[in-house]
C-alpha cells in the first residue's frame, strides 16, 4: 500500500513537471502575441496565464466533476488546447513576432485570417473569465453520488454460504414436524405420543382435482342505447295479485296434506307455492305446530 501512494505521489509530481515546462515553452508565444495585438507589457506577461491556465483548470474539473459537467469541463480543455496550438503555430510562423518588430495588429498578411487570428487571441481573456467562473461553479456546487457500502468480511460470508449449501452439515434433512407436541401440557408425555405418531404413518393428502373451466359462449352487448319508455309493459307486470298470509297458509295446507313431517321444510314449501324463503319459513312453523298440537289431540 505504501508503494502504491509513493507511485501515485511520483506520478503526479512528474506531470506537474510536465506541464510547468510545456507552460514556459508556450510562454513567449503568447506573450509576443498578446504585444501584437495592443496588449502593454504587463498584460502581455500575464496573457499565458488567462489561456494555458484556464487549460490546467479545466483539466482539474475533469477530474472532479461528472456526467454532462465533465464533458463541458472536456470541451473548454479542448477548445483552449487548440487556441494555444494556432497561437504558438503563428508565432512560429511570423519571425517579425519573435523581435515584436510587426506592425500593431497584423498577424497574418491575408486579411481575413488577421482578423480572424486577432478575433481570437482578444477573445481569450474574456472566454477565460466566463468559462472559469462556470467551471469553479460547478466544482463547488458538485455533489459526488454516494459510493455503496462494500463489506468488510466478504471472505467470512462468501464461506458462509459455501457451508450451507454444502451435503455434510449436521442436520441436512429437517426435523419431522409433530401436530400433538404444541398442545402437551407437560413434556413428560412427549415420549409416548412420539412412539404413537411414528408407529401409524400418515396418508399423503392427494390435492383434489381442479374442473376445467367451461367456456360459455355469451351474447355481445350492443352498442345501440336503449330508449327509455317512462312505464313498465302491461306484459312484463305480474299476472297474479299478491296473496295475503290467510291464502298462503291455505295453500301450503294443501300443498303439504300428504308430507311426512320430515318432508315439511321451508325449502320444499317455497317451491310447492313459489313463495319468498322468509315466507315459506314462516309456513313450516306453523304447519308443523298444528300437526304437533293436532298429534297431541288424538293422543
Amino acid at each position: 500500500m505504501n508503494l502504491h501512494r509513493k507511485g501515485r505521489a511520483a506520478l503526479v509530481l512528474a506531470l506537474v513537471a510536465v506541464v510547468g515546462m510545456a507552460f514556459r515553452v508556450s510562454w513567449n508565444a503568447l506573450r509576443d502575441i498578446a504585444g501584437a495585438v495592443g496588449a502593454d507589457d504587463t498584460a502581455a506577461m500575464l496573457y499565458p496565464f488567462v489561456v494555458d491556465g484556464l487549460m490546467a483548470l479545466a483539466l482539474i474539473a475533469t477530474l472532479v466533476l461528472a456526467d454532462r459537467d465533465r464533458t463541458f469541463a472536456l470541451r473548454v480543455l479542448g477548445a483552449y488546447t487548440v487556441a494555444s496550438l494556432v497561437l504558438n503555430y503563428v508565432h512560429g510562423l511570423v519571425p517579425e513576432l519573435h523581435g515584436r518588430t510587426v506592425d500593431w495588429g497584423r498577424l497574418a498578411d491575408w486579411d481575413p485570417a488577421n482578423w480572424a487570428l486577432v478575433l481570437l487571441a482578444t477573445s481569450l481573456p474574456v472566454g477565460s473569465i466566463y468559462f472559469g467562473s462556470d467551471l469553479v461553479a460547478k466544482v463547488l456546487h458538485h455533489r459526488p453520488a454516494p459510493i455503496p457500502a462494500v463489506s468488510t468480511n466478504v471472505e467470512e460470508s462468501t464461506e458462509t454460504i459455501m457451508k450451507r449449501s454444502t451435503a455434510d452439515l449436521p442436520v441436512s434433512t429437517p426435523e419431522p414436524i409433530i401436530p400433538n407436541a404444541a398442545v402437551l401440557p407437560r413434556p413428560v408425555a412427549v415420549g409416548f405420543l412420539k412412539s404413537t405418531l411414528l408407529a401409524k404413518p400418515y396418508s399423503s393428502i392427494t390435492p383434489a382435482p381442479a374442473k376445467p373451466i367451461e367456456s360459455h359462449a355469451m351474447a355481445a352487448e350492443s352498442t345501440r342505447p336503449r330508449r327509455a319508455t317512462g312505464r313498465v309493459p302491461d306484459a312484463a307486470k305480474p299476472t297474479r295479485s299478491k296473496r295475503t298470509p290467510d291464502q298462503l297458509l291455505a295453500e301450503a295446507r294443501k300443498a303439504t296434506a300428504g308430507w311426512p313431517d320430515a318432508k315439511v321444510t321451508g325449502e320444499g314449501i317455497r317451491r310447492a307455492i313459489r313463495t319468498s324463503p322468509a315466507n315459506a319459513r314462516s309456513l313450516r312453523d306453523t304447519l308443523l305446530a298444528e300437526r304437533a298440537a293436532a298429534s297431541a289431540k288424538a293422543a
